[in-house]
Formats: structure tokens, sequence, C-alpha cells
């Protein structure tokens, strides 16, 4: 068993913000987030653009929410319906994260996503009182000058306090889980994809060795977890247990980094020639992020989603290729024969690949007998510093300028949304 004794008891705070988007534009028209029907969506224009984000009132009342599509949102009144206006979202956040910076240094301030923060505030309580008190505090303070709510999870470490989030916090406001709560608080807990850092595949494979609760998880031999998994079933078994030793900002879990793109078109691609065009678009991107990290990748995964008027469904197929690589063309060439093999000549709506199985860039070892590899990587390298320094759009494939292509359009977007 574990002996907590002779674990850290930090003090972490994890902040969401309720509903962000939606209250952000409720907000800024000067309606109640909490009390008004508000959907945002990419685009008003188009019917089949996606729901971005939906107060609650959508969520309860018409069961809108994130992923839904503007057609879907029903022909009422009182349901305000906004553009995404990603930049000023961003900016609100960025004005979060200042007030997080009155109660704690920015060293402190570990920013997960656009609207979910970890604070560490260990050695504030002579300022702002106990952890309660200073969530209180700095949740105030965010109603106050922002107009938006949030929900506050303390744990004794970033695992813990997320969990308390997410199944307690967002429904009471604040809460504090310990280690001793653990085994009343998060064992009963399944289905497993729940549980933070478990995903349906990792789900999958624990169902079929008889484990379908986080008890059962904490309480399976950890030898045989480490069999199975490798170093992940060691940290599966931990954080089950409620244990987590990463410092904050530190990924949760280990081993899991990749390089991924994906997006919904906007419009059904029937023509396989136009869906290759943009599947080369997202090879260069998800390439271009593998080497600003310095890293390769092994396995290429492609997702196919078809269009919902046909019935919806796809595919979804990985292949891991002989030599690292973060080279475009390697990439779409593996997509390709994922392509081939696995479409049905189906309209498409959705794409998405990923690039992982990673290590460091230096590793490649350059093939004597493709002598070529050695200048496409360099041209990589060389293709990103002109982006970077004149722009996304300052240099690109061909098949951008095709009615197929997507990229000018995307680049001109912030976060995949208008500014």
């Amino acid at each position: 068993m574990i002996d907590y004794s002779k674990l850290p008891r930090n003090k972490i705070l994890c902040i969401d913000m309720k509903s962000f988007y939606a209250s952000c534009a409720a907000v800024l028209n000067g309606l109640d987030p909490l009390e008004s029907y508000i959907v945002v969506v990419g685009n008003t224009s188009q019917p089949g653009s996606v729901v971005l984000a939906s107060s609650p009132k959508m969520k309860q009342e018409y069961g809108i929410k994130t992923g839904n599509r503007l057609f879907e949102v029903p022909n009422d009144k009182k349901i305000k319906i906004f553009n995404a206006q990603m930049k000023t979202f961003l900016e609100m956040s960025t004005q979060i994260t200042r007030i997080f910076n009155r109660f704690v240094p920015r060293e402190c301030i570990h920013t997960y996503s656009v609207d979910e923060s970890f604070l560490k505030i260990d050695g504030t309580e002579r300022l702002w009182g106990d952890a309660k008190s200073c969530a209180e505090r700095i949740r105030h303070t965010i109603l106050t000058e922002l107009g938006l709510h949030s929900a506050v999870g303390i744990g004794p470490n970033m695992l813990l306090a997320k969990l308390c989030l997410d199944l307690e916090a967002k429904k009471t406001g604040i809460a504090e889980w310990t280690y001793e709560d653990v085994p009343e608080k998060l064992w009963p807990l399944s289905p497993l994809r729940e549980m933070w850092g478990i995903g349906s595949k990792i789900e999958k494979t624990l169902n079929r060795m008889g484990i379908f609760t986080v008890g059962q998880l904490a309480n399976y031999p950890l030898e045989q977890l480490e069999k199975k998994f490798g170093i992940m079933g060691n940290q599966l078994y931990h954080h089950a247990h409620g244990v987590d030793l990463s410092e904050l900002g530190a990924p949760i879990m280990s081993g899991q980094i990749s390089f991924g793109k994906g997006q919904i078109l906007l419009r059904d691609y029937d023509d396989p020639k136009e869906v290759k065009h943009v599947i080369l678009e997202m090879c260069e991107e998800v390439a271009r992020r593998a080497r600003n990290s310095k890293k390769c990748g092994r396995t290429v995964s492609l997702s196919i989603g078809y269009s919902k008027d046909e019935g919806g469904g796809g595919f979804h197929r990985s292949r891991t290729i002989a030599e690292p690589t973060n080279i475009t063309m390697d990439i779409y060439r593996t997509c390709l024969q994922l392509f081939d093999e696995n479409f049905n000549n189906r309209t498409v709506r959705q794409i998405s690949i990923t690039l992982s199985n990673v290590c460091d860039d230096e590793q490649i070892q350059l093939n004597l007998f493709e002598e070529n590899k050695g200048k496409e990587r360099e041209l990589g390298y060389v293709m990103d510093a002109i982006r970077n320094k004149f722009g996304p759009n300052a240099i690109l494939r061909a098949v951008s300028y095709t009615k197929a292509g997507t990229a000018l359009h995307r680049n001109k977007l912030v976060g995949g949304h208008k500014a």
C-alpha cells in the first residue's frame, strides 16, 4: 500500500472558467452568463458550423453543447447566437492570468488551457488565509472585475486538484480533496475514461483485464500493470492512489507526447483527390509542429470522419514506419497508404492526423540508400524559418491554392476560428 506520510502535501488550485467562450460572449453583450441562452459558433453564416460553447441554460434546457451544429440550435427568440471572437477571448484569458498573479508569483501559475489553470499557493496563508479562503477570494475577484464564473478544485498535487475540480468542484463551486479522500471519492469512479489521463483505448484494455473502476485499478498487482503497459502501468497504478510527483506545469502523464492536427471541413468533400489535398496540407502542419519541438516520430495515425448525411462513421488507422521522421512527404505517403487501404468512397467531413512514438530529432539516422533524406529534412526547417519570419502564408504548397485547400483560410484564424 501507499505510504502517504512520505508524499508532498502542497496546496494546488485547479481553476476552471465555466462555459468560458459562452460566458465571455455574454459579458461582452451585457448578458448574464448563467441566465442567458447563448451559443457560440465558428461562423453564424454556415448552418453546418460547429458549436464551440453554450451557456449552462442552453445545455440544461435544450441539450445544445460543444460539438453540436448550428442547424441543430432551436429557432427560439430567447437564444442568442454569436460568432467566436477568439482574439477577444484570449485577451480575457490573459486578464484572468493577471488576476492570478496578484495572489501568487508567475512561477506558481501554470496555464493548462485557455480556460483552465493550476496555481500553487503554498506559503500564502498569511495573506489570503487557508486554501478555500484563497480560492474564494480569487473567484470573487474574477466575478467582480470580469463578470465570469469559475470553479476551483484543491488538492495536494496537480492530479488530485484536477480530479477534485472535474468530479466535485464543478458542481459545488469549490471543493478540496486530500489523500485520505481517495478511497471514498476516487475509487468508485466508473467508467474509467472519466479519470483524467485515461483515454478510451486504455480503458478498453483495462476492461479486458477485468478492471472497471479506479478502485479495481488501485488494487491490481503493480507488476502486472507494468508488464502490460510499461512505465505507464506504474503511472496508472499510482494515479489510482492519487499519487502525482510531477512539478507544476509538467505533464501529468509522461510517454504520451504526440503532434496532431484535426479539422472539421467547411463542406463535404466527395472527391478523394480533394481529400488528399487537405491531407497533404495537414501533414505539413503536423511535421512543422514536430520540427518546432525538435522531435520526430515513427507512428502515423489517420482518422477520417464521414458526413452525417451518409450516416457518419469513419475509420482510424495507424502505421509504424521503419525510421522516425518529421519530413512532410514521409508522413503524407504513410497517410496515403492508410487512406487508400481503408477509404470506401463516401463523403468526407472530418480529418485528423497524428505523429506519435516520438524521439529527439538528433536521433534520426540517415539512410545511405536515401541520399535526399538529409536535404528534405533541412528543407523543412528552412520552410519553417520563412513562415516564422513572414507569416504562415508566406510559403505554401500548390494544393493550398486549389478549391480543396483550407490552409489559406485557416491561417487567418485564431485557434481555428475567427479572430
